[in-house]
């Protein structure tokens, strides 16, 4: 367990406001207090630190990392790769991502989660099931052979996992699962998104009212906004109770596009941060394969061979510099962006996304660059610039 220490030397940013001047203190492995840096107790050891401090990242779609997928290896060695491999991009906590597979698969997928979470293992908050049950009209890199509609059996093994495990999110397409079964889902505590599909406006919106709270990757494998069908991108932006996740690359959306649904938004829900990062992410590599497929990545892209995008070669930091720099969000909205809104997306804002006392003590210290120096998780240090090994 963290013993007791407060980080002092940079603005601190809490979720909502900065602090100049200021201290986070830590206290076994939660946060304790923002406390003026005078007023720091004597038995309080202190951590210099420089730049500014902000809650850790929260991704909510992460499908590999550190030359590994969760599909190839579907166990607990893999998600603690990947977990650590987006450390030193400030992500602090994610939904490893489950791509359309194979039943054998997912349900190997699940049990590395569930020991995943009897170990405690930094930074893994869960799953997040991209499939099977999407729309082959809008597949993208998803394997079309494994697509397929919801059944009982599928519903209940998705009850189930989510018994395992604290946060269970699934990406379905209304083409293959009817509103009855995704209210049975979110009252047992399944977070429903609505992704890879071409369904209509209205359709989306039967299912927003069904429970389903989130739309995956925005305007990529879906139905556009048209003059006569506002499509799911449409009810994405138009309809309050959907958050929506955003490949902020430049790659997957235009930053104009970015601007226009940022603006045009409706709440309370909001437009949140995902990376949809792949294998390569902290490696070098140039191409990996997904479900026997190769991938290749190239010019800050990661496309199969005809082309089609094949997740992104992003990560969390990257990403709040371009929305930031490029798309011109405000510095404290992008932050947000990248961990309070999607910790509030999944129900986790209690403990994630903010610094107030008792929530856990994820931590990224920036430079004025931003360019990731520390990180911290549970009070824990995990990764620090220039160095070797996480002290």
């Amino acid at each position: 367990m963290s013993d007791r220490f407060a980080l002092t030397g940079a603005r601190i940013f809490d979720g909502d406001d900065w602090h100049d001047g200021a201290a986070l203190v830590v206290r076994d492995g939660l946060v304790e207090a923002i406390l003026p840096a005078g007023a720091i107790a004597s038995d309080i050891r202190i951590v210099e630190t420089s730049g500014m401090l902000a809650p850790g990242f929260v991704d909510l779609q992460v499908n590999g990392g550190g030359g590994v997928m969760l599909n190839d290896h579907p166990d607990v060695a893999s998600l603690e790769t990947i977990c650590r491999a987006h450390a030193p991009f400030g992500t602090t906590a994610l939904l490893v991502t489950l791509i359309t597979d194979t039943p054998d698969i997912t349900a190997a997928a699940v049990a590395a989660g569930e020991a995943a979470t009897l170990r405690k293992l930094p930074g893994f908050l869960g799953l997040h099931l991209e499939g099977p049950h999407l729309s082959i009209a809008r597949k993208g890199a998803h394997d079309p052979a494994l697509i397929r509609p919801m059944l009982d059996a599928d519903q209940a093994k998705l009850i189930a996992a989510r018994q395992k495990l604290p946060v269970l999110l699934t990406t379905i397409a209304p083409e293959s699962v009817e509103p009855a079964r995704v209210s049975a889902l979110t009252r047992a505590g399944v977070i429903v998104s609505l992704g890879h599909s071409d369904t209509g406006y209205a359709t989306a919106s039967t299912f927003a009212a069904a429970g389903a709270s989130m739309v995956t990757h925005l305007f990529n494998a879906m139905s556009q906004i048209g003059n006569r069908e506002p499509g799911l991108a449409g009810a994405a932006i138009d309809i309050g109770s959907l958050s929506a996740g955003l490949i902020a690359d430049g790659i997957h959306v235009d930053p104009a596009t970015i601007k226009i649904a940022l603006r045009a938004k409706q709440g309370p829900a909001k437009i949140v941060l995902v990376t949809d990062a792949m294998a390569p992410i902290g490696t070098d590599m140039t191409s990996f394969t997904l479900n026997g497929r190769t991938i290749y990545r190239r010019d800050g892209s990661l496309r199969l061979a005809d082309g089609t995008l094949a997740g992104a070669d992003l990560d969390m930091i990257s990403a709040v510099r371009f929305i930031h720099r490029v798309v011109g969000v405000e510095l404290s909205e992008a932050l947000r962006m990248a961990s309070l809104y999607p910790a509030q997306a999944i129900g986790q804002s209690h403990r994630l996304g903010r610094f107030a006392n008792g929530t856990a003590a994820d931590i990224v210290a920036l430079s004025d660059d931003l360019d990731v120096a520390s990180v911290w998780v549970g009070g824990d240090k995990v990764f620090a610039a220039g160095s070797n090994s996480p002290g």
